[in-house]
């Protein structure tokens, strides 16, 4: 299936809504052959029309320019309404193609519409279920408070990331070493983000920025040796203030490199939350995905962590997994459950035009019931977990979402300001994105590292001339 779009100047929305039905179907620049399976999105003098042509057969609908709406819009929701109809398919979210409907109803509160006027948003034009819409209204209650103390002038966060794993996971697109080939980067990377978190230190005094959140993620953390681990968690305690931080979470997400020795370091240093990821319970589908651990090792991980005195964990799991079924997952949800961490992910498979899935063409992953798996979520609820952040990301199956349950009065601060872009991200390492946010979130400003480790280590000179930005960004605020 080829989508080929005419007369717009962007067809982006119309390209992205019809991978809603077609997951991965390419753009096209040419007209497709006869008899070519397509999508064929076209605005003309006289009006809009679209064509779905497969497998021999074929349909079209058409309507008039818009007057009050934008061409690009009327054009997706004509094609919206033709491949449900041709499909069968209703997507969860209706015709909502971006990632972040709860940032979608924060912004329009502060715009002042009504609360009817946001239900009509999402249920009318958009046709999002009433299930997902209420879901993300709920959050947006929930969050409210939380937004408004991220929200706080020159507020920001630190992001720390560790680009090493001990084995890619099929799924994974992310910029991710493999210890076995490139170990000897490590080293010497600390070192480079140690320098680097000097010269962050000094860019926020600078702007006159305080500190509310850090997160050390990755990769894989604990990828690092203890004594790596705490050099950088000592460079972090010495050069930023850790009292009165609103959480400082470490991803130590592999049990195949946590030890309790890592996960004491990590308590010892000032962490007060922790992420251990099994993203299944099944040894299966964990061979699947390239993991080389076990169930049990996450469960000996997960007790080791209680008694380094960790009392705040997140687990992350992900629905549609190769190989996975429907009770599958809830078995790995209730033993998720069982185990009464503080937080709970649950995230949808996303197809990664980058991870080893979409390189493969492992065809079997693209139509898993995953739908029927998130209806199993119902288990958190029960259980006494409220979902408190949720988002969306392109090529996810079935077009679902990521939701971040927790345990009352638990909610993951950072993973709300990052998704919800109310504060500052001032980020270190390599492929960090510094994003750089004036009050009230009216102007904003990337900065990048270079995206691999070893370009990071060889160009840490211009890294270190890159930040400078952050300062002038604030001077620019002040007028100076």
């Amino acid at each position: 299936m080829k989508i080929y779009i005419t007369g717009l100047p962007s067809g982006y929305d119309v390209e992205h809504l019809v991978r809603l039905f077609y997951p991965m179907a390419p753009l096209t620049l040419t007209p497709p052959a006869d008899g070519e399976d397509c999508v064929w999105a076209s605005k003309g003098e006289d009006g809009l029309s679209v064509l779905v042509r497969e497998q021999g057969r074929s349909r079209t609908a058409s309507a008039p320019l818009p007057r009050d709406d934008s061409p690009e819009f009327a054009l997706a929701s004509l094609a919206y309404g033709l491949l449900r109809s041709w499909t069968g398919l209703r997507p969860p979210w209706g015709k909502m193609t971006g990632v972040r409907p709860v940032r979608l109803i924060h912004d329009k509160r502060a715009a002042g519409w009504t609360a009817e006027q946001i239900d009509r948003y999402f249920l009318e034009r958009f046709d999002c279920s009433p299930e997902k819409y209420q879901m993300a209204r709920a959050i947006a209650d929930l969050q409210g408070p939380i937004l408004r103390r991220g929200a706080e002038p020159r507020a920001y966060s630190l992001y720390i990331g560790i680009p090493f794993c001990p084995s890619r996971c099929s799924y994974c697109s992310f910029v991710s070493c493999n210890l076995d080939r490139d170990r000897k980067l490590v080293q010497p990377y600390v070192d480079c983000l140690c320098r680097e978190l000097e010269a962050i230190r000094a860019q926020a005094d600078q702007a006159g920025l305080h500190l509310q959140t850090i997160y050390i993620g990755g990769g894989t953390p604990t990828s690092l040796s203890a004594g790596q681990l705490r050099q950088l968690m000592g460079a972090v305690r010495d050069l930023f203030p850790l009292e009165g931080l609103a959480e400082y979470t470490v991803e130590a997400g592999r049990p195949d490199c946590t030890d309790a020795e890592k996960l004491a370091v990590i308590k010892e240093y000032g962490a007060t939350r922790i992420s251990i990821n099994p993203q299944t319970f099944s040894d299966q589908v964990l061979a699947n995905i390239g993991r080389r651990h076990t169930a049990r090792d996450i469960l000996d991980c997960y007790a080791a962590a209680r008694a380094a005195g960790h009392t705040d964990i997140n687990m992350d799991l992900i629905a549609g997994l190769p190989g996975d079924t429907v009770e599958g997952f809830a078995h790995s949800l209730r033993t998720a459950i069982d185990l009464d961490p503080e937080n709970i992910t649950v995230h949808t498979l996303t197809l990664k035009r980058a991870s080893r899935i979409v390189m493969e063409d492992q065809e079997d992953n693209r139509y898993a019931d995953v739908a029927a798996m998130l209806e199993r979520c119902g288990l958190l609820a029960q259980a006494g977990y409220r979902p408190y952040y949720l988002y969306r990301q392109k090529n996810t199956l079935q077009n679902l979402e990521n939701v971040g349950w927790c345990k009352p009065g638990r909610e993951g601060y950072y993973n709300i300001y990052i998704m919800e872009e109310v504060q500052t991200i001032l980020s270190a390492g390599a492929g960090g994105s510094t994003k750089l946010v004036d009050a009230g979130g009216h102007r904003m400003q990337r900065i990048f590292n270079f995206k691999y480790p070893n370009e990071y280590i060889q160009r840490f000179d211009q890294v270190l001339e890159r930040k400078k930005g952050v300062s002038a960004f604030y001077d620019h605020d002040l007028g100076t």
